[in-house]
């Protein structure tokens, strides 16, 4: 009987063990910290001195678990120059996960002298301990003063575009500034628009044009305008310095706007190179005089007038009342023994004629 009630007890301790251990927790696990991720979309503007600064909350803590809904997160928000400390840049805001955070400051008078450089923000996201997970990404603007404004901004129609002219520099300006050119298409575009391959794309409202070359000396050209078209013009100077590779901008106050009207009143380019030859035939009944012309480069033109005159005589067309396509005409109306003056101009589609070109003169051989 005992025998018996010691042989089963090994069986009974084995089985209760293994029942007791299914029930018996893991190793304990460290508390979360509950630190919020850190911002990665930190982006910064310079406008004036005004900085604004622009990015999205975290909604997960490092854990990537969810952070309450309702429960406000403080940002700690800095600025540094160089391998300086990150100085606040104002008081600890509150933002709720997931949402939009804003912060503008005006730029102290200390960064807002002095040659442009380097300026960088962050943002740091505080639990209710005040710990976090690090900064944010840095978002860089230039500190220093802000160019100067343009002054005495006028626009001109030219045949090659419009000519913009501004107060040139005073010498006081950095070689690394230069003028930003803001145009805005003022005539709406057109409700269906050409079709086809040879259709040019339709022009865009609002575009911004680089001066570079220009900008000290005070001019650009803007050979991109379509005629037929009205635009407002813009500009501003701008500083630019790359940091670590990539390009920062400093940009001025915008100058006040001035209005221009494309209008097509501009002729082609006068032909040139224009050289007359007289023929006859073998028997000498008929006589003519050949011209020939280099022909002129403008999209606009729709051909060609042609011109005589004998002696200090008036000029008088010769050639058909409508547009002279080739570049070349036959002058069979002259007389042997006579000295014939030529000149061409070149007409446009507009109906504008250019100036006439140099003249030639050519002598019909007498029988």
């Amino acid at each position: 009987m005992h025998k018996m009630q010691w042989a089963a007890l090994p069986f009974a301790l084995a089985a209760g063990f293994v029942l007791a251990g299914c029930g018996t927790p893991g190793a304990p696990q460290p508390p979360s910290l509950n630190l919020p991720v850190p911002v990665s979309d930190l982006a910064a503007n310079r406008a004036g001195n005004q900085v604004s600064l622009t990015w999205t909350m975290p909604k997960r803590n490092t854990d990537k678990l969810l952070l309450q809904n309702n429960a406000a997160v403080m940002v700690r928000i800095c600025r540094k120059q160089g391998a300086g400390a990150c100085v606040a840049a104002g008081p600890e805001l509150a933002f709720a996960p997931a949402a939009q955070g804003a912060f503008t400051e005006t730029l102290p008078a200390t960064l807002a002298a002095g040659p442009p450089r380097p300026l960088s923000y962050f943002v740091e996201i505080r639990n209710r301990y005040g710990r976090s997970a690090g900064l944010s990404n840095a978002a860089h603007v230039l500190a220093g003063v802000a160019p100067a404004p343009v002054a005495g901004l006028s626009a001109e129609v030219r045949k090659q575009g419009v000519v913009l002219r501004w107060t040139p520099a005073t010498g006081q300006e950095s070689p690394a500034q230069v003028v930003r050119l803001h145009r805005k298409l003022l005539t709406p575009p057109a409700e269906k628009p050409h079709e086809g391959l040879l259709a040019p794309p339709p022009e865009p409202i609002n575009q911004k044009l680089l001066v570079e070359a220009g900008a000290h000396s005070g001019r650009a050209l803007d050979s991109s305008v379509r005629f037929g078209q009205s635009y407002e013009y813009r500009a501003q100077r701008v500083a630019r310095v790359t940091v670590d590779g990539k390009p920062l901008e400093l940009e001025g106050e915008l100058s006040a706007p001035v209005r221009v009207e494309a209008s097509d009143v501009f002729p082609p380019d006068v032909p040139t190179d224009l050289a007359a030859v007289a023929t006859t035939s073998e028997d000498g009944a008929e006589n003519a005089i050949d011209l020939s012309w280099q022909p002129a480069a403008d999209a606009d033109l729709a051909g060609y007038a042609v011109y005589r005159r004998e002696g200090e005589a008036a000029w008088q067309r010769i050639s058909p009342a409508g547009p002279l396509v080739p570049p070349a005409f036959r002058d069979a109306q002259v007389q042997p023994g006579h000295t014939y003056r030529y000149a061409v101009s070149s007409i446009g589609q507009n109906g504008h004629e250019s100036s006439r070109s140099a003249e030639t003169e050519e002598t019909v051989p007498n029988p």
